[in-house]
Protein backbone atom coordinates (compact mmCIF):
# COMPACT_ATOMS: atom_id res chain seq x y z
CA UNK A 1 0.00 0.00 0.00
CA UNK A 2 2.79 2.60 0.81
CA UNK A 3 4.47 2.10 -2.45
CA UNK A 4 1.46 2.14 -4.45
CA UNK A 5 1.03 5.81 -2.72
CA UNK A 6 4.62 7.12 -3.00
CA UNK A 7 3.96 5.90 -7.04
CA UNK A 8 0.75 7.52 -7.04
CA UNK A 9 2.31 10.74 -5.61
CA UNK A 10 5.45 10.40 -7.92
CA UNK A 11 2.82 10.61 -10.89
CA UNK A 12 1.05 13.69 -9.44
CA UNK A 13 4.16 15.65 -9.28
CA UNK A 14 5.69 14.64 -12.60
CA UNK A 15 1.71 15.60 -13.86
CA UNK A 16 2.74 19.44 -12.04
CA UNK A 17 5.82 19.70 -13.38
CA UNK A 18 5.18 19.02 -16.61
CA UNK A 19 1.67 21.41 -16.42
CA UNK A 20 3.89 24.33 -15.25
CA UNK A 21 6.65 22.93 -18.20
CA UNK A 22 4.15 24.05 -20.67
CA UNK A 23 3.10 27.51 -19.86
CA UNK A 24 4.65 30.89 -19.05
CA UNK A 25 3.73 33.98 -17.44
CA UNK A 26 4.44 36.82 -19.12
CA UNK A 27 3.59 40.49 -18.81
CA UNK A 28 2.96 42.59 -21.85
CA UNK A 29 2.79 46.19 -22.79
CA UNK A 30 1.33 45.53 -26.38
CA UNK A 31 -2.32 46.35 -27.06
CA UNK A 32 -4.64 43.21 -26.00
CA UNK A 33 -5.48 42.29 -29.47
CA UNK A 34 -1.84 42.13 -30.51
CA UNK A 35 -0.64 40.55 -27.65
CA UNK A 36 -3.48 37.75 -27.82
CA UNK A 37 -2.91 37.33 -31.90
CA UNK A 38 0.90 36.88 -31.05
CA UNK A 39 0.57 34.24 -28.04
CA UNK A 40 -2.28 32.32 -29.00
CA UNK A 41 0.40 31.64 -32.31
CA UNK A 42 2.78 30.96 -30.06
CA UNK A 43 0.45 28.40 -28.02
CA UNK A 44 -0.71 26.89 -31.32
CA UNK A 45 2.81 26.07 -32.85
CA UNK A 46 4.44 25.19 -29.24
CA UNK A 47 2.09 24.04 -26.98
CA UNK A 48 3.09 26.45 -24.73
CA UNK A 49 0.43 28.53 -23.14
CA UNK A 50 1.44 32.12 -22.30
CA UNK A 51 -0.67 33.28 -19.38
CA UNK A 52 -0.38 37.27 -19.85
CA UNK A 53 -1.06 40.07 -18.18
CA UNK A 54 -0.89 44.03 -20.28
CA UNK A 55 0.32 46.46 -17.83
CA UNK A 56 1.61 49.82 -19.17
CA UNK A 57 5.13 50.28 -19.02
CA UNK A 58 5.37 52.31 -15.74
CA UNK A 59 3.19 49.41 -14.02
CA UNK A 60 5.28 46.85 -15.34
CA UNK A 61 8.41 48.15 -13.52
CA UNK A 62 5.93 48.91 -10.50
CA UNK A 63 5.41 45.55 -10.50
CA UNK A 64 8.10 43.91 -11.04
CA UNK A 65 9.70 46.05 -8.54
CA UNK A 66 6.73 44.75 -6.04
CA UNK A 67 7.59 40.51 -7.17
CA UNK A 68 11.56 41.32 -6.69
CA UNK A 69 11.23 38.93 -3.79
CA UNK A 70 8.95 36.30 -5.65
CA UNK A 71 8.55 36.97 -8.99
CA UNK A 72 5.90 36.24 -11.05
CA UNK A 73 6.27 36.40 -14.55
CA UNK A 74 9.50 35.14 -16.57
CA UNK A 75 9.03 37.50 -19.70
CA UNK A 76 7.94 40.98 -20.69
CA UNK A 77 7.17 41.63 -23.79
CA UNK A 78 6.83 44.79 -25.68
CA UNK A 79 7.12 48.24 -23.63
CA UNK A 80 9.14 51.57 -24.53
CA UNK A 81 13.35 50.37 -24.53
CA UNK A 82 13.66 53.15 -21.70
CA UNK A 83 11.90 50.84 -19.02
CA UNK A 84 13.47 47.30 -20.61
CA UNK A 85 17.03 49.67 -19.64
CA UNK A 86 15.32 50.81 -16.04
CA UNK A 87 14.54 46.84 -15.81
CA UNK A 88 18.11 46.23 -16.18
CA UNK A 89 19.40 48.77 -14.24
CA UNK A 90 17.08 48.27 -11.06
CA UNK A 91 18.06 44.08 -11.49
CA UNK A 92 14.57 43.29 -12.16
CA UNK A 93 16.16 41.57 -16.13
CA UNK A 94 18.23 38.75 -16.91
CA UNK A 95 20.76 38.39 -19.70
CA UNK A 96 19.80 36.27 -22.55
CA UNK A 97 22.12 35.27 -26.00
CA UNK A 98 19.32 34.37 -28.42
CA UNK A 99 20.34 32.74 -31.37
CA UNK A 100 17.76 34.90 -33.29
CA UNK A 101 18.27 38.38 -32.30
CA UNK A 102 21.14 38.60 -34.86
CA UNK A 103 18.44 39.44 -37.10
CA UNK A 104 17.30 42.55 -35.16
CA UNK A 105 19.95 45.58 -35.77
CA UNK A 106 23.00 45.65 -33.38
CA UNK A 107 22.05 49.70 -32.16
CA UNK A 108 18.54 48.23 -31.00
CA UNK A 109 19.99 45.20 -28.77
CA UNK A 110 21.55 45.76 -25.19
CA UNK A 111 25.17 44.84 -25.69
CA UNK A 112 24.87 42.37 -22.58
CA UNK A 113 22.27 41.04 -23.81
CA UNK A 114 19.50 41.90 -21.11
CA UNK A 115 16.75 43.38 -23.89
CA UNK A 116 16.29 43.52 -27.61
CA UNK A 117 13.98 45.60 -29.39
CA UNK A 118 11.26 44.31 -31.75
CA UNK A 119 10.04 47.71 -33.90
CA UNK A 120 10.28 51.22 -33.65
CA UNK A 121 7.31 53.90 -33.19
CA UNK A 122 7.57 57.74 -33.01
CA UNK A 123 5.15 59.79 -31.72
CA UNK A 124 2.32 61.47 -33.36
CA UNK A 125 -0.52 63.54 -33.05
CA UNK A 126 -4.27 62.90 -34.21
CA UNK A 127 -7.38 65.14 -34.65
CA UNK A 128 -10.95 63.96 -34.74
CA UNK A 129 -11.72 65.75 -37.88
CA UNK A 130 -15.94 66.03 -36.83
CA UNK A 131 -15.25 66.78 -33.77
CA UNK A 132 -12.17 69.72 -35.32
CA UNK A 133 -15.09 70.66 -37.54
CA UNK A 134 -17.60 71.57 -34.62
CA UNK A 135 -14.66 73.80 -33.03
CA UNK A 136 -13.32 75.42 -36.06
CA UNK A 137 -9.80 73.95 -34.61
CA UNK A 138 -7.29 73.80 -37.03
CA UNK A 139 -4.89 70.39 -37.05
CA UNK A 140 -1.90 71.47 -34.75
CA UNK A 141 1.69 70.40 -37.22
CA UNK A 142 3.95 70.81 -34.00
CA UNK A 143 4.80 70.76 -30.51
CA UNK A 144 4.26 75.09 -30.57
CA UNK A 145 1.30 74.44 -32.28
CA UNK A 146 -0.10 72.65 -29.17
CA UNK A 147 0.29 75.47 -27.10
CA UNK A 148 -1.91 78.19 -28.84
CA UNK A 149 -4.66 79.44 -26.72
CA UNK A 150 -6.98 77.21 -29.08
CA UNK A 151 -6.19 74.38 -27.89
CA UNK A 152 -6.70 74.84 -24.01
CA UNK A 153 -8.80 71.66 -22.71
CA UNK A 154 -8.48 70.01 -26.02
CA UNK A 155 -5.69 67.54 -25.85
CA UNK A 156 -5.37 64.53 -23.80
CA UNK A 157 -1.62 63.23 -23.28
CA UNK A 158 -0.90 59.81 -20.84
CA UNK A 159 1.10 60.95 -17.80
CA UNK A 160 4.71 60.05 -17.38
CA UNK A 161 4.86 58.32 -14.28
CA UNK A 162 2.48 55.29 -15.40
CA UNK A 163 3.32 55.74 -19.45
CA UNK A 164 7.01 55.47 -21.35
CA UNK A 165 4.57 56.96 -23.87
CA UNK A 166 4.95 60.32 -22.21
CA UNK A 167 8.05 59.66 -20.94
CA UNK A 168 9.63 59.60 -24.42
CA UNK A 169 7.56 62.93 -25.03
CA UNK A 170 9.27 64.66 -22.00
CA UNK A 171 13.32 63.50 -24.02
CA UNK A 172 11.89 64.62 -26.84
CA UNK A 173 10.73 68.05 -26.21
CA UNK A 174 14.15 68.16 -24.43
CA UNK A 175 15.72 67.26 -27.23
CA UNK A 176 14.35 69.93 -29.14
CA UNK A 177 15.50 72.78 -27.67
CA UNK A 178 18.92 71.16 -27.71
CA UNK A 179 19.23 69.97 -24.21
CA UNK A 180 17.76 72.95 -22.46
CA UNK A 181 15.47 71.00 -19.67
CA UNK A 182 14.43 74.76 -18.11
CA UNK A 183 13.28 75.41 -21.54
CA UNK A 184 11.37 72.18 -21.99
CA UNK A 185 9.50 72.53 -18.89
CA UNK A 186 8.50 76.14 -19.31
CA UNK A 187 6.96 74.66 -22.61
CA UNK A 188 5.33 71.74 -20.51
CA UNK A 189 3.85 74.02 -18.02
CA UNK A 190 2.19 76.01 -20.89
CA UNK A 191 1.12 72.27 -22.73
CA UNK A 192 -1.10 71.21 -19.48
CA UNK A 193 -3.12 74.34 -20.34
CA UNK A 194 -3.90 72.60 -23.49
CA UNK A 195 -4.09 68.89 -21.11
CA UNK A 196 -7.62 67.96 -20.28
CA UNK A 197 -6.67 64.83 -18.97
CA UNK A 198 -3.47 62.65 -18.27
CA UNK A 199 -4.45 59.19 -18.44
CA UNK A 200 -2.57 56.46 -17.03
CA UNK A 201 -2.20 54.30 -20.38
CA UNK A 202 -0.37 56.09 -23.91
CA UNK A 203 -2.63 54.11 -26.16
CA UNK A 204 -5.71 55.89 -24.39
CA UNK A 205 -5.93 59.21 -25.56
CA UNK A 206 -5.78 58.38 -29.10
CA UNK A 207 -9.15 55.78 -28.39
CA UNK A 208 -10.53 58.50 -26.91
CA UNK A 209 -10.03 60.73 -29.72
CA UNK A 210 -10.93 58.26 -31.85
CA UNK A 211 -14.35 58.26 -30.33
CA UNK A 212 -14.73 62.07 -30.10
CA UNK A 213 -14.08 62.18 -26.74
CA UNK A 214 -11.47 64.57 -26.93
CA UNK A 215 -10.69 66.54 -30.58
CA UNK A 216 -6.88 65.98 -30.16
CA UNK A 217 -4.61 63.00 -28.86
CA UNK A 218 -0.73 62.90 -28.47
CA UNK A 219 0.51 58.87 -28.92
CA UNK A 220 2.34 56.33 -30.82
CA UNK A 221 2.31 56.26 -34.85
CA UNK A 222 1.24 52.66 -35.11
CA UNK A 223 -1.91 53.07 -32.13
CA UNK A 224 -3.22 55.91 -34.29
CA UNK A 225 -3.14 54.59 -37.78
CA UNK A 226 -4.58 51.41 -36.24
CA UNK A 227 -7.55 53.53 -35.39
CA UNK A 228 -8.21 55.29 -38.85
CA UNK A 229 -7.86 51.91 -40.39
CA UNK A 230 -10.34 50.49 -38.33
CA UNK A 231 -12.80 53.39 -39.46
CA UNK A 232 -12.24 55.72 -36.96
CA UNK A 233 -12.27 59.98 -38.37
CA UNK A 234 -9.01 61.32 -37.35
CA UNK A 235 -6.12 63.32 -38.86
CA UNK A 236 -2.73 62.14 -37.95
CA UNK A 237 0.68 64.47 -37.95
CA UNK A 238 3.99 63.57 -37.12
CA UNK A 239 5.22 66.94 -35.68
CA UNK A 240 7.26 69.25 -37.78
CA UNK A 241 9.40 70.35 -35.06
CA UNK A 242 10.17 66.92 -34.34
CA UNK A 243 9.73 63.46 -33.04
CA UNK A 244 10.95 60.87 -31.01
CA UNK A 245 10.31 57.39 -31.57
CA UNK A 246 9.77 54.35 -28.75
CA UNK A 247 11.98 51.18 -29.58
CA UNK A 248 9.83 48.61 -27.93
CA UNK A 249 11.53 45.82 -26.73
CA UNK A 250 11.72 42.19 -24.80
CA UNK A 251 13.23 41.62 -22.05
CA UNK A 252 13.56 38.01 -19.80
CA UNK A 253 12.69 38.34 -16.00
CA UNK A 254 14.96 37.75 -13.26
CA UNK A 255 14.05 35.05 -11.13
CA UNK A 256 10.68 34.38 -13.60
CA UNK A 257 9.07 30.73 -12.89
CA UNK A 258 9.35 29.61 -16.12
CA UNK A 259 12.93 30.27 -17.58
CA UNK A 260 12.87 27.45 -20.27
CA UNK A 261 9.68 28.76 -21.70
CA UNK A 262 10.38 32.31 -21.53
CA UNK A 263 13.27 31.78 -23.84
CA UNK A 264 11.61 29.52 -26.24
CA UNK A 265 9.08 32.33 -26.53
CA UNK A 266 11.46 35.14 -26.86
CA UNK A 267 13.47 33.22 -29.76
CA UNK A 268 9.86 32.78 -31.27
CA UNK A 269 8.94 36.29 -31.14
CA UNK A 270 12.15 37.49 -32.60
CA UNK A 271 10.99 35.03 -35.27
CA UNK A 272 9.82 35.59 -39.17
CA UNK A 273 6.05 34.63 -38.18
CA UNK A 274 5.81 36.42 -35.12
CA UNK A 275 7.45 39.49 -36.69
CA UNK A 276 4.95 39.39 -39.42
CA UNK A 277 2.42 39.59 -37.03
CA UNK A 278 3.43 42.09 -35.28
CA UNK A 279 4.18 44.07 -38.29
CA UNK A 280 0.71 44.13 -39.29
CA UNK A 281 -0.01 46.24 -36.33
CA UNK A 282 1.31 49.14 -38.36
CA UNK A 283 4.72 49.42 -36.29
CA UNK A 284 7.78 49.78 -38.39
CA UNK A 285 9.78 46.48 -37.81
CA UNK A 286 13.26 46.18 -37.05
CA UNK A 287 13.89 42.46 -38.10
CA UNK A 288 14.97 41.70 -41.63
CA UNK A 289 12.74 38.83 -41.59
CA UNK A 290 9.40 40.84 -41.02
CA UNK A 291 6.95 41.94 -44.23
CA UNK A 292 6.59 45.71 -43.12
CA UNK A 293 3.09 47.19 -43.62
CA UNK A 294 2.78 50.17 -45.53
CA UNK A 295 1.27 52.58 -43.64
CA UNK A 296 1.76 56.26 -45.58
CA UNK A 297 4.58 57.12 -43.40
CA UNK A 298 8.76 56.81 -43.70
CA UNK A 299 10.89 57.26 -40.84
CA UNK A 300 13.15 58.95 -43.64
CA UNK A 301 10.40 61.63 -44.15
CA UNK A 302 10.44 62.59 -40.39
CA UNK A 303 12.40 65.05 -38.61
CA UNK A 304 13.48 62.59 -35.80
CA UNK A 305 15.69 63.88 -32.74
CA UNK A 306 18.48 62.50 -31.95
CA UNK A 307 17.73 59.35 -29.32
CA UNK A 308 19.85 58.41 -26.59
CA UNK A 309 17.38 55.73 -24.85
CA UNK A 310 20.21 55.10 -21.72
CA UNK A 311 20.25 58.58 -21.16
CA UNK A 312 16.50 58.37 -20.70
CA UNK A 313 16.66 55.78 -19.07
CA UNK A 314 19.17 57.05 -16.54
CA UNK A 315 17.78 59.79 -15.67
CA UNK A 316 14.20 59.25 -15.61
CA UNK A 317 13.52 59.03 -11.95
CA UNK A 318 14.93 63.03 -11.79
CA UNK A 319 12.84 64.23 -14.34
CA UNK A 320 9.81 62.40 -13.25
CA UNK A 321 10.26 63.94 -10.06
CA UNK A 322 10.59 67.18 -11.44
CA UNK A 323 7.58 66.99 -13.77
CA UNK A 324 5.38 65.47 -10.59
CA UNK A 325 6.57 68.93 -8.71
CA UNK A 326 6.05 71.52 -11.51
CA UNK A 327 3.41 69.93 -13.93
CA UNK A 328 1.16 67.40 -13.03
CA UNK A 329 1.18 64.86 -9.81
CA UNK A 330 -0.86 61.97 -10.74
CA UNK A 331 -2.69 60.85 -13.63
CA UNK A 332 -6.21 59.89 -14.29
CA UNK A 333 -7.79 56.99 -13.18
Amino acid sequence: MKKLFFAVAFVLVFACVASAAESVNAYTTMEEPLAKALFDAFEEETGIKVEWVRLSGGEAIARLEAERANPQASIWVGGVGTQHIEAKLRGLSTPYRSRVAKSIPSRYRDPENYWTGLYVGPIAFCMNTERAKELGLEMPKSWADMIKPEYAKKVRVAHPSTSGTAYNMITTVIRINDGNEDAAFAYFKQLANSVEQFTRSGSAPGKSCALGEIPIAIGYLHDQIKLQREGAKIQIVIPEDGTGFETASMSILKGGPQPVNAKKLYDWVLGQKAMDIIARWYVIPLSDLATPTDTGFSLADMNLVNQDDQWDAANKERLLERWNKEISTAPEK
